[in-house]
């Protein structure tokens, strides 16, 4: 009788990245492996890049080869709190580069400029990193105005990909993430459990 197949409780999730972007604290704060070798056998693999540096070649020529693997891919946009470059200038870099990303939240800034919450093109939900824990608002007529056009693209974008397109590696989310202040680390996690399903 053959022995059962044995599945692993975790999987298996590689972060990459140039260190200007800080990979590696990715990693740890998700649990997952930082690596600067390609694992095409990965669950996931998330991208980390930094607006205000770039994105070298050896993280474009990673993502390249695993689209030979249909592998679900995450960009994470740090360092948001440097406002030379900003969390649209991130994802413009990863479209030029990588692919055509789907960005589900954008960024709100304080009065200082400094990121502090996230609204939802989905719900229109906006999640406060201001207070501990983030709370959770409706958004105001003045955001929904703002963000009118993104949505309207988000939308259009939801409407033809099923539930299960970024597990299948066909959608490749675009996510703000500031650790410190723990803005987006709820919202990678989310897509993280989506993969463990």
């Amino acid at each position: 009788m053959p022995s059962p197949i044995s599945r692993p409780e975790h999987r298996s999730i590689h972060v990459y990245g140039h260190e200007s972007a800080d990979p590696q604290s990715v990693a740890e704060a998700l649990g997952a492996h930082f690596s600067q070798t390609l694992h095409t056998d990965s669950d996931l693999a998330i991208f980390v890049i930094d607006p205000n540096t770039g994105i070298d070649a050896e993280t474009i020529s990673k993502w390249s080869t695993l689209d030979d693997f249909q592998t679900p891919r995450l960009v994470v946009v740090t360092h948001l709190q440097n406002q030379e470059a900003d969390f649209d200038d991130g994802v413009a870099l990863a479209n030029r580069l990588f692919d055509s990303m789907l960005t589900p939240f954008l960024v709100l800034h304080d009065e200082d400029g400094l990121p502090v919450a996230l609204i939802s093109l989905e719900n229109m939900t906006i999640t406060d990193y201001s207070t501990n824990p983030p709370t959770l608002r409706a958004s105001d007529e003045e955001h929904q105005t703002l963000v009118k056009e993104f949505r309207d693209e988000y939308l259009s974008v939801m409407e033809v990909m099923d539930d299960g397109a970024f597990a299948a590696g066909l959608l490749f989310p675009a996510i703000p993430l500031w650790l410190e202040r723990g803005i987006g680390l709820d919202i990678v996690n989310n897509y993280i459990e989506q993969i463990k399903k």
